[in-house]
């Protein structure tokens, strides 16, 4: 299940992304207008920068926006941010791979392989669904909460 973390950065980026191209958002307008709390906020906007998804600006017309456009950032990625990587098992991930302490021989493991199935169909989901296509879901009022 995922963090309320990864789950208010991708409401967050998925307003941003409904406004990318028309400047810099305040925290204060992006919380109140998701109904997301402003200090959690502030942290997952901070850790969205430093990833370099989210620019920002200071002043009366401050705030964040997308740096990079809708299509070009993916679910994956902030899932991995925020959750760690993406399988289920530390001998099939592809960023913090372990080997397993039961194996004796992983190509022969029916636990790995299924697990390895899962991981790779969860990636490539991930992988695919951009802010844009979240944004034009929206659109037809398919983003479920």
């Amino acid at each position: 299940m995922l963090s309320q973390k990864t789950r208010y950065a991708m409401v967050a980026l998925t307003r941003l992304a409904r406004e990318y191209g028309q400047g810099a958002m305040l925290i204060s307008e992006l919380a109140k207008s998701e109904r997301l709390p402003q200090r959690f906020l502030e942290n997952i906007l901070l850790e969205l920068k430093k990833m370099g998804i989210l620019g920002s600006k200071l002043g009366k017309s401050g705030g964040y926006f997308l740096l990079r456009h809708p299509k070009d950032v993916n679910l994956a990625e902030i899932v991995r941010q925020f959750e760690g990587p993406i399988a289920l098992l530390s001998c099939v991930s592809e960023k913090a791979y372990q080997s397993c302490e039961f194996c004796k021989d992983e190509t022969a493991c029916n636990i790995r392989k299924v697990f390895k199935e899962i991981r790779d169909l969860t990636f490539e989901k991930l992988e695919n669904a951009t802010l844009e296509e979240l944004i034009r879901e929206h659109a037809h009022g398919v983003l479920g909460g």
